[in-house]
């Protein structure tokens, strides 16, 4: 691959950038495994997140709209299969690991409550005098500990480039207890101030465009905002303009899935070009350069700007619409009954929660746990 127009120079065996994640230089697995003859490493580890228990319940958790709301909104699931093909363009075009970025992807959310952020902020509201909730530590504690597949370790044994990846913020004071466990490991960069892996940069950024784009479309599905209103943001109004422009007659969900794409395609496209930018000038040679530098997945300014006003409109516009609110109080509710119910009587529980010497975190993990639909019977079940 030529390094010309800032593209990046492959390695002729693999077709990776010398800043990519090399599955023969990962840092390894936590217990050690005889390797797959036929994947390497991250493919391993995107099949085990796929085959994941944690994975098939996000097909009923809330992204934004609660599961039984429609059928047609986005849940954890399809949010991040959107962000695995998002990462996967992106990590061809600039010349990562696509199958690093697609299981990080994939398990960047397993740690997530059911009811979405509400049921996030109520949790940890409720562990707030045993140590808090987070949902990047709990999806990091789901394939490392929580799992039950195998026979010789618990969680998934995945590695250290896709833990990493998996652990997108952190506190200090938990950055500081997973050091204290596993020193140099998925927490030290906290405590370093170091950036991760150009792959778990990657997933980041497509995080946050695949939200902001069907959070559009699920805001427009549900009535709760309007293209009308859409118009006041910039970022969406420049391609409704160049939509409209180009095929006067079109509206309805044609002009809002055309303008989506073409707001999408761009912000790919611009990340591309400014991460290239950032990659000539500070010029890694290895992942270790990486981690040394300043963040080099980015939008340009003038993307990064234009994507902070739309956060901000759907912020005020639809997840704080009264509508979104009221179901929101219920499902903090839910979330601090159950909880309430379980510490006081564990037995309600399944016996491997139960029995835990750590009680608070135990009902916290299966909480974390559950989908929408079965924290709503729990609750029906406990309060009858």
């Amino acid at each position: 691959m030529s390094a010309l127009f800032g593209e990046p120079v492959a390695t002729a065996a693999t077709g990776l950038a010398a800043y990519a994640c090399h599955p023969h230089a990962s840092r390894g697995r936590r217990f050690a495994e005889p390797e797959a003859p036929t994947r390497n490493l991250f493919q391993r580890d995107r099949d085990r997140i796929v085959h994941s228990t944690a994975f098939r319940r996000l097909v009923y958790k809330t992204q934004v709209f609660l599961n039984h709301e429609g059928d047609l909104f986005r849940t954890r699931l399809t949010h991040s299969l959107e962000v695995a093909q998002l990462g996967r363009s992106l990590a061809r075009a600039l010349g990562l690991h696509e199958d690093l970025v697609e299981a990080i992807a994939l398990a960047h959310d397993l740690g997530h409550t059911p009811f979405g952020h509400a049921g996030q902020d109520a949790l940890n509201e409720c562990m707030s005098p045993y140590g808090g909730f987070e949902h990047n530590l709990q999806s990091l504690r789901v394939v490392d500990s929580l799992e039950e597949r195998y026979p010789q370790f618990d969680g998934l044994n995945l590695c250290f480039e896709t833990r990493e990846g998996i652990l997108k913020h952190c506190s200090q004071r938990n950055a500081q207890m997973l050091e204290e466990a596993e020193p140099g490991g998925v927490g030290a960069r906290f405590l370093q101030r170091q950036q991760p892996s150009l792959e778990a940069q990657l997933c980041n950024l497509a995080d946050e465009m695949a939200y902001n784009a069907h959070d559009i479309d699920d805001g427009v599905r549900s009535g709760l905002i309007t293209l009308e209103q859409l118009q006041e943001v910039v970022l969406f109004n420049t391609y409704r303009l160049r939509v409209q422009d180009e095929f006067p007659k079109l509206s309805g969900r044609r002009l809002l899935y055309e303008t989506i794409r073409r707001m999408l395609s761009d912000q790919v496209y611009d990340v591309m070009d400014s991460t290239r930018a950032l990659l000539q000038e500070h010029a890694p040679a290895c992942v270790d350069d990486v981690r040394r530098s300043p963040p080099l997945v980015r939008f340009s300014p003038g993307m990064r700007a234009a994507s902070t006003e739309l956060k901000h409109f759907l912020l005020h516009s639809l997840y704080r619409h009264p509508q979104v609110l009221q179901t929101t109080d219920w499902a903090r509710q839910v979330v601090s009954e159950l909880f309430n119910a379980y510490m006081n009587k564990p037995q309600d529980m399944p016996e491997r929660h139960a029995k835990r010497s750590n009680l608070p975190r135990a009902v916290s993990d299966y909480i974390a746990g559950m989908t929408d639909r079965f924290a709503t019977k729990e609750h029906a079940r406990l309060t009858a």
